[in-house]
């Protein structure tokens, strides 16, 4: 007999379950058979950024407790917008930008769930396709009718966006009757018996169990966990140059593995149980080391190595990793090829014929932030300030006697951190 993981035991010890129906319920639901969850998303880019993965990797969690996870894009409400967590009306895009981005998200998503066929196979649906050609008049009767203006009224996002100034479209108003409805689409036609979202989400999802319940007369269940937050304050999946993206030419793996790496010894007690598919012992293990060495970082890097390899695969992870050893101190003969090819793309690269190389102070000064000038140049070299592929350079360099990683490469180093890359292929 098939054995289903208590998915709801397993939530509340990794801190993910701020609302949920009734638990006991849940947990008996969910114990005795599998059940299948959705968590959805508006497709208004073509990549899925950090705060996206509490979700997917939530439901990744789930299959592996036996369970059916099902992933719901939003091709019709994203040309709405959700009001939650938002202070204004988003830009909206039309329906073609919206197929196209999720096209690109999809092959996202295949990396993060496990779309082999069998029981707990992942389904990607798009909301698009049951609500595209739904008469207005229609809806309103099978939708509209059966939940209040008072429920909707009650959501904190609509008040707070009614008492400003800018006030609240009709558009946006109405998205919790097109979440509801997809929910009852799922429940009908997928068996799907439970929604899970961030915590804004708690009006929109009983919303749709109300209305599975007079529309269906099906009991289904719903449970939010805690929105992301960070302890200094700064939203979650930010940095100073913008979200944090899954797609490689938005944000590079390697600084997506630096994301998490940089994450704060306050915040990673919360995130790592979150976020890694790791067993609660070996997450039990590693803050018990972070808190031992927290200057060794082990809880954040075991985290950044997980979620990279998760999201880019193993080999990137590994370059990523190794980059970053390198540009932190370590050795860069070591590197690897792939390695190489992520540090130029991180630290500034110029291009020169490998006949300059007996001229170090001319080489130095034609790297912009590494010498302003061949007499500064000279005299960084005299302060042995210059390492080149990790050999300490002195007044009387000679770069030509040093030997090029990969027949091509020579990594200038300036003091600790300003490093520029010297690209000599041609």
């Amino acid at each position: 007999m098939a054995q289903f993981g208590d998915l709801v035991t397993e939530f509340a010890a990794r801190g993910l379950i701020h609302d949920s129906t009734d638990r006991a319920a849940l947990t008996q639901r969910c114990t005795t058979s599998q059940i299948a969850a959705y968590v959805g998303f508006d497709p208004t880019s073509d990549s899925l950024h950090a705060g996206n993965l509490l979700g997917q990797i939530s439901l990744r969690r789930m299959q592996m407790l036996g369970h059916r996870p099902i992933v719901l894009a939003g091709g019709a409400t994203g040309m709405v917008g959700d009001p939650s967590g938002r202070s204004e009306e988003r830009n909206l895009l039309d329906a073609d930008g919206l197929e196209a981005n999720v096209a690109k998200v999809k092959l996202q998503l295949e990396r993060l769930l496990d779309f082999t066929p069998g029981p707990t196979q992942a389904t990607l649906v798009d909301n698009a396709d049951w609500t595209r050609n739904v008469p207005v008049l229609d809806f309103l009767r099978d939708v509209g009718k059966h939940i209040t203006v008072n429920q909707m009224m009650a959501k904190d996002s609509v008040k707070s966006r009614l008492a400003d100034e800018n006030g609240l479209s009709y558009a946006e108003f109405s998205y919790m009757l097109l979440q509801a409805n997809d929910f009852r689409h799922l429940c009908e036609h997928h068996d799907c018996e439970m929604q899970m979202g961030g915590s804004d989400q708690w009006g929109n999802i009983t919303a749709g169990i109300d209305l599975i319940r007079k529309r269906l007369g099906r009991s289904v269940y719903g449970l939010t966990w805690p929105l992301l937050t960070k302890s200094d304050g700064t939203k979650f999946g930010k940095t100073a140059d913008g979200a944090v993206w899954l797609d490689a030419a938005k944000t590079s793996p390697y600084q997506f593995r630096q994301f998490w790496v940089q994450t704060a010894d306050a915040d990673i007690e919360r995130y790592l149980p979150q976020f890694s598919l790791r067993s609660l012992e070996e997450i039990d293990a590693l803050l018990d080391a972070q808190r031992r060495d927290p200057a060794a970082r082990p809880a954040q890097r075991a985290l950044a190595d997980e979620l990279t390899a998760l999201v880019h695969g193993d080999d990137a992870a590994q370059a990523a990793r190794d980059a970053a050893a390198i540009l932190f101190g370590g050795d860069p003969m070591t590197a690897s090829s792939a390695t190489m090819a992520f540090i130029a793309a991180e630290v500034p690269t110029t291009k020169m014929g490998k006949a300059v190389l007996a001229d170090a102070a001319g080489v130095l000064a034609a790297l912009p932030g590494v010498a302003a000038s061949k007499s500064e140049a000279r005299r960084l070299l005299s302060q042995k300030s210059m390492r080149a592929n990790g050999v300490v350079l002195n007044a009387d360099a000679d770069l030509s006697s040093i030997a090029l990683l990969h027949g091509r490469w020579m990594l200038i180093r300036k003091g600790k951190t300003t490093y520029h890359l010297v690209d000599f292929a041609r």
